[in-house]
């Protein structure tokens, strides 16, 4: 694994899928923000950037605040990423599947997840037998909210 061992240069990720009806950011952004913000510091990491997918659904990876992050990944402008919980980084168990096991790694990259206590530069704690669990459940939870009566699918 390529996971720097001293790696403090973070990119914090937000994301909601719903937008609140109003042209401010929503309050569960500045909600996450307030805990990624703290939690930063707390760790003594050096917050490079913030990416965010206000009103964007975690079933795709097609998104532009998470597209940009990866490309500063790749360009190695950050080293870790932090997000409140597994559900912000996303609702696809696969796809989240594929950025924490491979995509993540092979970057260099260290993720973390506050909500989650998971943190892959510890991928050993039994926090991390949890993920994938927790990733399918994610999923569940985006196709049973999609199903909700009065919902029609399109």
């Amino acid at each position: 694994m390529l996971i720097p061992q001293n790696g403090d240069r973070a990119g914090l990720y937000f994301r909601l899928s719903r937008d609140e009806d109003s042209a401010k950011e929503s309050n569960s952004i500045t909600n996450q923000r307030k805990i990624l913000t703290a939690y930063a510091e707390e760790h003594h990491f050096k917050v490079i950037d913030e990416y965010i997918d206000d009103g964007v659904s975690g079933t795709t990876f097609d998104r532009p605040g998470f597209n940009r992050m990866i490309e500063d990944a790749q360009a190695g402008k950050i080293n870790v990423i932090i997000v409140k919980d597994l559900s912000r980084l996303g609702r696809n168990y696969i796809g989240s599947g594929e950025h924490i096991e491979n995509i993540f790694p092979n970057l260099g990259v260290r993720f973390i997840s506050i909500g989650d206590s998971y943190d892959s530069l510890f991928d050993d704690e039994p926090s991390a037998d949890m993920v994938p669990i927790i990733n399918f459940f994610n999923e569940f939870h985006a196709k049973q909210t999609s199903k909700r009566p009065g919902r029609r699918k399109r």
